[in-house]
């Protein structure tokens, strides 16, 4: 055999061996947890045979505490590059095979390297994280490693999409990373997100708690927000993960991909002429209409258990991808609170930062009042909802299905934060209040020196909700632009959105931006 023909089956057999990972013993270990390798996920994240690896013979260079004696091709993590439907993304996948998947130097530099590309080239970048932490052994050096990645996140942030697949565990500095990150997704069971462990918490604060009661995906889905998912298996959060990209474009300098619509563009949708009830006491369900307007009904939840009184998420309107974001009356009456305005506010920027449209769907009654809200700084979060709509130069298209009061009414996208459309259901109730609560002030002694008190308040709100709680008010001074028929609304956002495809708008220049955080 010629010395070639050894150095190409010497190529081959490290290559197979770099594969393996940590070994079959411990393969067969992750899989016994419910989990898939490194190699695996990226294999089902990925179009087939699209995947380019690159430094697949990287090896850690710490000697402390003997760790010199055992080393693996490509250290505990996989990268490269590869399609989505045909568009090119990065992606990493840590190797819990390989030292628990733990931080190094060396690792670190593996996932700074392709996030340095993705910057160079424009492309997003999905980070599959497995990882037991830092590299002990390797002290500072891995601390280094950790903000090393967190400085090109910060410094990609808004630039390319970037998405954080959380498939196990992810505590101490590694959880900086997806934080930075545009969109989490964590597995039910077998993930959790943490910075300081049971343990330590026990030790600390005296209180037991498991691993999945302090950072378990429903945890983060419902209690913290942390998780944008919580998906039930691998398979899913991958999926998921791939039809997330659809919706966005490859950087912040392009658009996302249209789609060929099948849905009719002037479809008409009867169901909404009736669909706000009678009483204004009474809810309706916003997925319904939100259902009803889409393309092919398909609509893409983000935080779907995180803050329900708010929705956020992403449809299609004529095949051009939008950011939806809606009030629930299901849930609190539809009210803003701190965490449904924290929650939309990143879900507003995100789309504004990657020219995605906002369609926003009105129905708030206002903030929730309370010694609970204020003390958590409502005001501070509500005015970061405002502060998104208002420095967002996306196309911006509005519909007020019912309620809109107070200072809810400016902060959803109203006109006057430069909403491009402003539609209305002719049920839309613009105004500083609800009609209970204008009489209890404007008519309070009237009403209370009437022979029957009850019948003059109910009197009085008749007049109050005939002269300002209506669209037509609001439409006098131009802040509505019209008031439309429910049936026609998908018609009326899609002709909205294609007159605005050519929008020019630019904020003033300055460094950034200090928006209330």
């Amino acid at each position: 055999m010629s010395s070639q023909l050894e150095k190409v089956k010497e190529l081959i057999a490290l290559r197979d061996q770099a594969r393996l990972g940590g070994g079959e013993k411990r393969i067969e270990s992750q899989h016994k947890k419910g989990k898939y390798t490194a190699r695996e996920r990226i294999a089902m994240l990925l179009d087939e045979g699209s995947f380019e690896e690159i430094d697949m013979f990287v090896k850690h260079r710490c000697t402390n505490f003997g760790i010199d004696k055992e080393s693996f091709l490509g250290d505990g993590i996989v990268t490269g590059s590869g399609t989505i439907e045909g568009r090119l993304v990065y992606v990493y996948a840590q190797d819990f095979t390989v030292f628990g998947g733990s931080l190094s130097e060396m690792l670190a530099s593996k996932i700074c390297k392709i996030m340095d590309q993705a910057m160079k080239v424009g492309v997003p970048v999905i980070g599959l994280n497995d990882s037991g932490g830092a590299r002990i052994q390797e002290g500072v050096n891995a601390l280094a490693g950790y903000a090393e990645i967190f400085q090109r996140n910060i410094l990609a942030s808004g630039v390319i999409p970037q998405i954080s697949g959380i498939f196990g565990p992810c505590a101490g500095g590694s959880v900086y990373s997806p934080a930075l990150t545009d969109f989490n997704i964590m597995t039910k069971g077998t993930s959790y997100m943490f910075l300081t462990g049971p343990k330590v918490v026990k030790t600390v604060t005296g209180e037991d708690v498991t691993q999945e009661q302090l950072g378990g995906a429903t945890v983060h889905a419902t209690k913290s927000g942390v998780a944008h998912f919580a998906v039930d298996t691998e398979e899913e959060g991958l999926n998921l993960i791939r039809k997330l990209i659809s919706f966005m474009p490859q950087n912040n300098m392009e658009e996302a991909p249209q789609l060929i619509c099948s849905d009719p563009i002037d479809r008409l949708e009867s169901s909404l002429n009736d669909i706000i009830p009678d009483s204004p006491n009474k809810s309706y369900d916003m997925y319904e209409v939100i259902g009803a307007i889409v393309d092919n009904g398909e609509f893409l939840e983000v935080h779907r258990d995180y803050a329900q009184n708010i929705i956020t998420g992403f449809a299609r309107f004529n095949g051009i991808s939008v950011g939806i974001v809606a009030n629930q009356p299901k849930v609190m009456a539809g009210c803003l609170d701190s965490n449904a305005s924290r929650k939309a506010a990143r879900f507003v920027r995100f789309c504004d930062a990657f020219n995605i449209p906002l369609v926003t769907l009105v129905d708030v009654p206002g903030f929730l009042p309370g010694t609970g809200q204020e003390y958590n700084g409502v005001i501070l979060h509500g005015a970061k909802l405002l502060y998104a709509y208002g420095e967002a130069t996306v196309p911006k298209v509005t519909v007020t299905l019912r309620k809109s009061y107070g200072g809810a009414y400016c902060v959803m996208s109203s006109k006057h934060l430069r909403g491009d459309v402003n539609y209305a259901w002719p049920t839309a109730e613009i105004a500083v209040m609800g009609p209970a609560g204008a009489v209890e002030i404007i008519f309070a002694k009237e009403v209370a020196s009437a022979e029957d008190p009850k019948a003059a308040a109910a009197q009085k709100e008749e007049e109050y909700r005939k002269a300002f709680a209506n669209p037509y008010n609001a439409a006098r001074y131009g802040y509505i632009d019209d008031v439309i028929e429910p049936r026609n609304t998908r018609f009326r956002i899609i002709r909205a959105l294609q007159q605005l495809q050519t929008k020019k708008l630019t904020n003033p220049a300055k460094k950034h931006d200090n928006l209330p955080l």
